[in-house]
């Protein structure tokens, strides 16, 4: 199905693929989207505001799997509402600026990740030689790819969430390595 945009353009977006978008413009499905991420985004970024509270205590692994599976949750719920936003170039630059008007882009969830991931750092539970903000960027991109993958390929065709977030976080191999002393025979 073409949808005429508000740019007067021709755009192959199916309404009925996001019911909540049905009848709106692609300028309509980006307000609508802004409207999604202000309501989605600050809960998103108390759970990793929250993770700070955690330097210290537990695993980090431990800490980071429910960060990593609220990520996934996150990114699957914005994703589907945001693919509008991608069909015309005018749109693309109105989405653009109204992420950097209302800071809700990518650096607002890297700091608080990155903050976490350098404290325990300093604390030695995290390997020395990891980039605090590197590692948050990874984390988040696997997250998003999980969600990503999910929402085109389908639920229960790979990884479920859970199984996803065990994996972002293990492969990350952010925690120390203690070396195992042999055993004296």
């Amino acid at each position: 199905m073409k949808q005429e945009g508000g740019d007067g353009a021709v755009h192959p977006w199916n309404g009925a693929a996001y019911p909540q978008l049905r009848g709106a413009t692609p300028a309509q499905a980006v307000e609508m989207f802004l409207a999604l991420l202000q309501d989605r985004l600050p809960v998103w970024l108390r759970t990793l505001d929250d993770l700070m509270h955690m330097a210290g205590k537990g695993r980090v692994n431990d800490n980071l799997l429910p960060v990593a599976r609220a990520g996934i949750d996150y990114y699957a719920e914005v994703q589907a509402a945001a693919m509008p936003a991608f069909l015309s170039p005018s749109i693309t630059v109105r989405f653009r600026e109204a992420l950097r008007e209302t800071e809700l882009g990518p650096a607002s969830e890297i700091a608080p990740l990155a903050e976490y991931l350098g404290a325990e750092r300093r604390l030695g539970r995290v390997s020395p030689d990891v980039t605090p903000e590197a590692s948050a960027r990874l984390l988040l991109a696997g997250c998003f790819r999980h969600a990503y993958y999910e929402m085109f390929i389908g639920a229960g065709s790979g990884l479920s969430r859970d199984e996803g977030a065990v994996e972002i976080v293990r492969e990350l191999r952010l925690e120390t390595v203690t070396p195992r002393t042999p055993a004296l025979s």
